[in-house]
């Protein structure tokens, strides 16, 4: 399952142009954000900070907040889990359920993502190996996801975490990546004229939102095995 996806560092800051790409189909290029000559790509990971946008009613506009990925373990608020929903129950299982329902639902563009598929050693023991899902046309697309207001004893102010939104593998994942399991999933990509539906702009009810939630098959992205990061060697 995705843990880590990499964007690029303009697009930490995406709320002018993700109102432009979801109003005309703009691919955010230019002076709107993301791919010029300074850009540079950033990668997140879980238990990271993301840049979540996400809808403030009171304003009647959208805003980025900072947001640590993972949701707290409630017996030890520091290990992010869980880190992942599943849509197809995300309004009515908790501790989805409330903030689904509450409209508390956020996107995080993303550029690249990866999955891990389990492989089998000669030892008979597994371990993953890292795939980059890489659309190749530069362009920003939204992942859905769910965040919640933590009040925790240990911090002097309350935490906000998010959770992605998995639905069922596409094609292109299934077949490459996880061929030996019973259950493939992805993250839900939202398509740009979901983008409101999903933040619940102009009165979008959570059923609209639920809606929006779908696998994105019939792409022609690449997918290709991470290369192992060299071991330091000894002096």
């Amino acid at each position: 399952m995705c843990g880590k996806f990499t964007a690029m560092s303009s697009w930490s800051e995406v709320v002018a142009f993700s109102q432009a790409l979801t109003e005309t189909g703009s691919d955010a290029s230019g002076d709107k954000g993301g791919g010029g000559s300074n850009d540079s790509i950033v990668t997140y990971r879980v238990n990271g900070l993301l840049p979540v946008i996400v809808w403030n009613a009171e304003a009647g506009k959208r805003q980025v907040v900072r947001m640590r990925w993972g949701f707290p373990d409630p017996r030890d608020w520091r290990r992010p889990r869980p880190i992942h929903g599943r849509a197809e129950t995300i309004e009515a299982k908790e501790p989805f359920r409330t903030p689904f329902q509450a409209g508390q639902r956020g996107i995080v563009v993303f550029r690249t993502f990866n999955e891990g598929e389990e492989v089998e050693k000669p030892s008979g023991k597994t371990e993953t190996r890292q795939w980059t899902i890489d659309p190749r046309d530069g362009r920003p697309r939204g992942f859905a996801f769910v965040w919640r207001r933590f009040e925790i004893a240990d911090l002097p102010a309350p935490m906000l975490a998010c959770v992605m939104v998995t639905v069922p593998a596409n094609d292109l994942i299934r077949r490459t990546i996880k061929m030996q399991e019973d259950d493939p999933r992805m993250p839900a990509i939202l398509e740009d004229k979901a983008w409101p539906a999903w933040l619940g702009e102009d009165g979008a009810t959570p059923a609209a939102a639920k809606a929006v939630l779908r696998t994105m098959d019939g792409v022609n992205w690449q997918a290709a095995p991470e290369p192992k990061t060299p071991r330091p060697r000894k002096p």
